[in-house]
């Protein structure tokens, strides 16, 4: 038996230009979907890049950033020099670490329960009632949370009702971090399930199914099946989870804080907007910007590093 020479084909670069013009004419409402989105990023996160330059400067609005000038770390050693920016440091870890702990498992252990659902119209109105709360604002929330947990409100209506005390969820400061907890859970857990169930969906079912001939309970098929399945989007979640340690959203504390709890209410996103719009220091508001935004990439970075040692699986 001869052997045939090889065919050897060289790549021809006007062909893979071709074929580049006709995947892109045939797939072009999809690039047309992400205009607005990558506009969006190139307009108020690149654009606006080049503005952190105000932390090393004593910024001044009618001599624009690049006309004020130089003053070095000066603001980064005012920053750390300050108590009520620790405490908000102090209260945004506690708050985050409390999320993390507690408030991590909850939508894998919902997504694991919902999937578990066979009757498809019981499943499907379970998901939307958990995923309604992501979509109502902060504003709107804030307002039902006084009327739900205000010393007046529809809880302790009930409990004096029921000959008890008024609790204060919203004046003391242990009973105010329980709230926030549980109000954060509420309007995130739907969403967040949304994440682990689409994993599952890629689950190949002959797997449930020999384990079905097997015998296996499907408690068992959860434990051994599902949740290995899911591992590498958990690692996932978990390291950007950890990455966000160091950074918490504006919104539901400003909401919720009222000035009988800002020892454990006020966080450095707070703190940024009293300093940095209502004293008008920018400088200041963006020295801690630049410095949580770089604590949060060592800490991806270093979350990553541990997950790929530990378990194998990272972003990257």
């Amino acid at each position: 038996m001869k052997n045939r020479p090889l065919n050897l084909k060289k790549s021809n670069p006007a062909k893979k230009g071709k074929g580049t013009l006709s995947y892109l004419r045939r797939h072009w409402i999809f690039y047309a979907m992400l205009a607005l989105p990558v506009l969006y990023y190139y307009l108020f996160c690149y654009r606006a890049m080049p503005g952190v330059v105000i932390a090393f400067k004593n910024f001044n609005m009618f001599k624009g950033i690049w006309d004020s000038p130089w003053v070095g770390l000066e603001y980064f050693k005012r920053v750390a020099d300050s108590k009520n920016f620790w405490l908000a440091v102090r209260n945004m870890m506690t708050l985050n670490i409390l999320g993390l702990v507690l408030g991590f498992p909850l939508p894998i252990i919902l997504a694991l329960f919902l999937n578990e659902i066979n009757q498809v119209l019981f499943k499907k109105t379970v998901q939307t009632i958990l995923y309604l709360p992501h979509f109502i604002s902060w504003s709107v929330v804030g307002g039902m949370m006084y009327q739900i947990f205000a010393s007046s409100g529809l809880i302790n209506t009930i409990i004096k009702g029921l000959g008890g005390q008024a609790v204060q969820f919203l004046s003391n400061n242990g009973w105010w971090i329980f709230t926030y907890f549980i109000v954060g859970v509420w309007k995130s857990i739907g969403w967040n399930t949304i994440i682990y169930l689409s994993a599952m969906t890629g689950i190949d079912q002959e797997i449930y199914e020999a384990a079905r001939v097997d015998g296996c309970s499907r408690f068992r098929m959860m434990t051994a099946i599902t949740v290995p399945c899911i591992k590498d989007t958990v690692a996932i979640m978990l390291i950007l989870a950890v990455g966000g340690l160091a950074s918490i959203g504006f919104e539901q504390p400003f909401v919720m804080q009222n000035s009988t709890v800002m020892e454990v209410a006020d966080v450095v996103s707070t703190f940024v907007y009293r300093v940095g719009l209502e004293q008008a220091n920018f400088s200041i508001g963006t020295a801690v910007g630049l410095a949580q935004s770089v604590i949060n990439f060592i800490l991806v970075l270093s979350a990553n590093a541990i997950s790929k040692r530990v378990s194998g699986n990272g972003i990257w």
